[in-house]
């Protein structure tokens, strides 16, 4: 008969002798390099499939803010910003203008 009940689990005891070595490191030190996806939105719109297959080259998709409104910094889905679009040499940017908490 095999017993799929609740079974015992033992975990080893935390040893800190792999933590980085040389100097004070502090918690968010460990973090730095951890990758984000980071994202700019102008807006957001609701379309039916029927209207996204009729899409073609020079459509125009309406979006919920306005011309000038300041675009959304997003990262890792959620929202931390606001600011408004720049151009540098050629790129794009956000230049943020408010810090959502």
């Amino acid at each position: 008969m095999n017993d799929n009940g609740p079974r015992s689990v033992q975990f080893g005891v935390f040893d800190n002798s792999a933590a980085p070595t040389g100097g004070s490191t502090s918690s968010i030190d460990l973090l730095r390099n951890v990758p984000l996806e980071v994202k700019a939105e102008l807006g957001r719109a609701q379309r039916l499939v029927q209207d996204i297959l009729r899409l073609n080259v020079g459509s125009v998709i309406d979006l919920n803010k306005e011309a000038g409104d300041p675009v959304d910094l997003i990262v890792n889905n959620k929202m931390i910003a606001r600011g408004e679009v720049v151009e540098i040499d050629g790129r794009y940017g956000v230049r943020i203008t408010e810090i959502v908490r």
